[in-house]
């Protein structure tokens, strides 16, 4: 004794999961940027294949951070922009480029 058939439980999946497809394509276009992550001073140095020294210097020079209580973070799009306007706004080829570039630069 069947309380539903093969055919209506198909149906019934089927339709559940369309409608969720759905659901997740509309809402997904419409979410706002996923929040950065924030980079600590060794993480864009060594994203960046710099020295801690180079990287304070750049900073007493005008690069992007943010103070939170006694630490230094980074937004890599920002520090990324800043460096491509210092540089003359063409984008870099390889990460090492845009260093070499903003070493001359800043």
């Amino acid at each position: 004794m069947d309380i539903i058939n093969h055919i209506a439980l198909g149906h019934c999946i089927r339709d559940a999961v369309r409608a969720e497809l759905q659901e997740h394509f509309k809402t997904d276009n419409n979410k706002p940027p996923q929040e950065e992550r924030l980079l600590s001073k060794q993480e864009l140095a060594e994203e960046l294949g710099v020295s801690l020294v180079t990287l304070t210097a750049w900073m007493k020079k005008g690069l992007p951070f943010l103070r939170l209580h006694k630490r230094i973070y980074f937004k890599k799009s920002e520090v990324l922009k800043v460096m491509q306007q210092k540089i003359g706004g063409t984008p870099p080829k390889t990460p090492m480029n845009i260093t070499e570039q903003a070493q001359i630069a800043l």
